[in-house]
C-alpha cells in the first residue's frame, strides 16, 4: 500500500480521511476488499494524540469504515490548529491602491476559504487589514469600527454597506 501520511491530530481529520479513503481505493482491490482494508489499514496511518484516540476504542465498538470515519472525524473535528487560523485571517490586509469594494470582496473570499473563522476574529481582522492609505472610504470606515468597536461580521458589513450607501447618495 502506498504510503499514507501519518495524522497526529493537529490537522483537518476530512482532508486526513478522503487521502486514506482515496490511497485505498486506488490500490487495485476487489471492491469487497476494499472496506476491510480501509477499517484494518487506519491505525497504521495515525500517530501520536490521535493514535492513543484509536488505541482506546472499545474492542468490536466499530462495524464499517463509514462508522469509524464518523468517529474519527466527529473526535478531532477541533483539532485544526485554531492559531493557524487566527494567523492567516489577520493577514488579509487592504492593498495601497485596492478599493475599499475591492477588499472586502477579497476579505470574504479569502476567509472562505480558511478553516471556519470565528465571526469576532473576521471582524477584527477586517478592521486591522483596513488600509488608511489606501482611501478615504477605508480611512473612515476603519475609524468608525474602531469608534464603535466592530464585534461580528454583519457589524462590519453593514457599516460597510451604510457608508457606500451614504456615498451614492
Amino acid at each position: 500500500m502506498p504510503e499514507v501520511p501519518k495524522y497526529d491530530g493537529t490537522l483537518d481529520p476530512q482532508e486526513h480521511n478522503t487521502t486514506y479513503t482515496t490511497v485505498v481505493k486506488g490500490n487495485d482491490l476487489a471492491s469487497h476488499e476494499i472496506e476491510s482494508v480501509l477499517l484494518k489499514k487506519f491505525g497504521e496511518t495515525l500517530t501520536r494524540g490521535a493514535l492513543t484516540w484509536y488505541s482506546l476504542l472499545p474492542e468490536h465498538s466499530i462495524y464499517s469504515f463509514e462508522m469509524l470515519a464518523n468517529s474519527f472525524i466527529k473526535a478531532h473535528a477541533g483539532a485544526k490548529k485554531v492559531q493557524a487560523r487566527k494567523a492567516n485571517v489577520f493577514r488579509i490586509a487592504q492593498g495601497e491602491s485596492e478599493l475599499l469594494r475591492e477588499y472586502i470582496t477579497r476579505f470574504q473570499k479569502e476567509r472562505m476559504l480558511l478553516p471556519a473563522v470565528p465571526d469576532e476574529w473576521a471582524a477584527e481582522a477586517f478592521t486591522k487589514g483596513l488600509n488608511p492609505r489606501s482611501s478615504d472610504a477605508s480611512r473612515k470606515l476603519k475609524k468608525r469600527l474602531l469608534e464603535f468597536q466592530a464585534m461580528t461580521w454583519v457589524d462590519v458589513h453593514n457599516r460597510y454597506e451604510s457608508k457606500i450607501r451614504i456615498e451614492n447618495d
